[in-house]
């Protein structure tokens, strides 16, 4: 029971990502006064800059969203290692790049401070736990690796949340500005606070499983003698 509703979370959460990955599509078939882009003013649209930083966000944020769930696969790691690594590069990559360009279009955010410190927070997050993730499997520290992966891909999949609480919050408020204020901290919040959940109930198997290890070996060296 127990596994198969980890198998059905892990193909909603698959779905959502994939659904949602693919939606900045959307930016270049559909007129840019939709979506987010409605509350922007035209002066901010026409900027050249905040409009590099913003597809720079959007696209490589898409693809990150897109590989990032193919990583937590067991059967990938175990079966395909190669694939797991060229993977985790492109995740790796595409998600610092949106980190980046997302700390720099937040001074930018519809809401104000609120929103702007919601989404900066979010994408020093991101780009922190990203990095040293990349940095901890580069020194061969694995467990510390997924920890971090978690995280990152916890900041991540902010942008499914965004995407299912925004609507929700402009119904109930009836106010586009305050929902989005709101939305800036609550789309990522909760991530990582579940995150750290899953980080530490990661921590006790594996301390439960190296504990059982040793007792083996010492049940081994016992009867050895």
């Amino acid at each position: 029971m127990l596994q198969s509703r980890k198998k059905i979370g892990f193909i909603v959460i698959a779905a959502l990502a994939c659904i949602i990955g693919l939606y900045p599509i959307t930016y270049f078939i559909i007129d840019r006064t939709f979506g987010l882009l409605k509350s922007k003013s035209a002066l901010l649209l026409g900027n050249v800059f905040w409009n590099v930083g913003f597809y720079t966000h959007i696209i490589f944020g898409g693809l990150a969203l897109l590989v990032g769930w193919v990583q937590f696969n067991s059967r990938l790691r175990q079966r395909k290692m190669s694939v797991h690594r060229i993977i985790g590069k492109v995740y790796v990559i595409a998600a610092l790049l949106s980190s980046v360009a997302g700390i720099y279009i937040a001074f930018y955010a519809t809401g104000g401070i609120v929103a702007t410190l919601g989404f900066l927070s979010l994408g020093c997050m991101w780009f922190y736990s990203t990095i040293r993730s990349y940095i901890y499997i580069k020194n061969g520290y694995v467990d510390l690796h997924q920890y971090m992966a978690t995280y990152s891909y916890a900041a991540c999949f902010s942008a499914v949340s965004l995407r299912i609480f925004l609507p929700l919050l402009i119904m109930l408020l009836h106010d586009f500005t305050k929902a989005y204020m709101i939305v800036a901290w609550l789309c990522w919040v909760p991530n990582i606070a579940v995150a750290y959940f899953l980080v530490k109930k990661l921590h006790r198997e594996k301390y439960a499983a190296g504990i059982e290890v040793l007792h083996n070996n010492s049940m081994v060296k016992k009867n050895l003698l």
